[in-house]
């Protein structure tokens, strides 16, 4: 008999246990969708030139890395920094209870997340009002460019390109934004020589996040310096990029660009820290590394020469991993059989270890 009662106890605790959970589960998610009401209503109240999207937010919770899909309550589509500002501080104004956070989105090519927030607000910085792209170039002793932070890069070359000017410094990729990669750095194979995109800037409009305070500030090297070397590099931490000034020089004409592959580690290594420590007259020295697969080589033969049938017929490298080394010397079309010259005497040794060299003008 007391074994049965025992029994009976225990299984009544167990359906009060259970009972209680529910009821708190319950009262847990009916207090977060009072949460998320509370601040759906909070924020549609806000008066902004641009809007808030609540229902097509999907997009927003995907980015390039493809490891995180974080679902945000609203994307805000600014149109200018002030719609920025104004919701830095509403989200401020409405306390820790309301749990948003806010996260700036460009094209989303972050790789864990950091263009996502869950249940918060991702600010679509593509949205900003575009202006004109300002070229300065007219008597200007070193020329630059205004630019939109969620302006593209690749629009930015089209338009320099134009005044026969373009950025010192890119990313491989060139449809990204501006205030993407300014917020991690931007690097590619002309970092060697100008350094980082974070370095060839001149100046920042800048919507602070410090305390809510949602200002908008102007920073450079000399004015709101430690906002301008925070801001840069600082993945959006210290404040979200809205302009920027974006040094330039003279574009060039013809671009030699040859393309070195190897299957040892060491002397792609070697030739790398060579051709950056010596003095090289290349412009762009860039490595990477990468599995073979089928057809991959195949299509990078047709940037051999003719004239090296033999090197090209050489790749039994399926699967394999390969080292590749891209380098570009930039020149005028007058100056075409020097820099032959100059590019045959900075790789000759090159070819030692190297699989194949594919060479050709752009």
């Amino acid at each position: 008999m007391s074994y049965l009662h025992a029994c009976l106890l225990r299984k009544r605790n167990m359906l009060t246990v259970r009972s209680f959970t529910i009821l708190l589960l319950s009262c847990i998610a009916f207090k977060l969708a009072c949460c998320f009401s509370s601040s759906i209503s909070s924020l549609k109240a806000l008066p902004l030139v641009g809007h808030l999207e609540f229902e097509d937010v999907h997009h927003a919770s995907k980015d390039f890395g493809n490891r995180y899909q974080l679902l945000p309550l609203a994307v805000l589509h600014p149109k200018s920094a002030s719609d920025i500002a104004s919701a830095i501080r509403h989200i401020w104004m409405m306390g820790p209870h309301s749990q948003l956070t806010v996260a700036a989105r460009g094209r989303g090519h972050s790789l864990q997340g950091q263009a996502q927030t869950r249940h918060g607000i991702v600010i679509h910085m593509e949205s900003l009002q575009p202006r004109k792209l300002q070229v300065h170039s007219v008597g200007a002793s070193a020329p630059y460019v205004d630019v939109s932070g969620g302006e593209l890069w690749i629009n930015i070359l089209h338009e320099t390109l134009r005044h026969g000017l373009a950025p010192k410094s890119w990313t491989d990729y060139l449809h990204l934004t501006v205030g993407g990669t300014l917020s991690n750095a931007g690097i590619s194979g002309q970092a060697f020589r100008h350094g980082p995109q974070i370095s060839n800037v001149h100046q920042l409009e800048v919507v602070t996040v410090d305390a809510g305070k949602g200002e908008i500030l102007n920073c450079s090297e000399r004015h709101n310096s430690d906002l301008f070397h925070g801001v840069l590099g600082g993945l959006g931490q210290f404040g979200i990029i809205t302009r920027a000034r974006i040094a330039l020089e003279p574009a060039p004409t013809m671009v030699k660009w040859m393309r070195v592959l190897y299957l040892d580690f060491y002397a792609f290594a070697r030739d790398q820290e060579r051709l950056v420590l010596g003095g090289t007259k290349f412009d762009y020295i860039e490595g990477f590394v990468i599995i073979n697969r089928t057809g991959l080589l195949d299509n990078w033969r047709l940037s051999f020469t003719p004239e090296d049938p033999l090197q090209a017929s050489q790749f039994k490298s399926d699967g394999r991993t390969l080292y590749c080394l891209e380098v570009a010397r930039y020149f005028k079309l007058d100056d075409d059989k020097d820099v032959m010259n100059q590019v045959r005497e900075q790789t000759v040794y090159m070819h030692l270890q190297s699989i194949n060299i594919a060479d050709r003008n752009l």
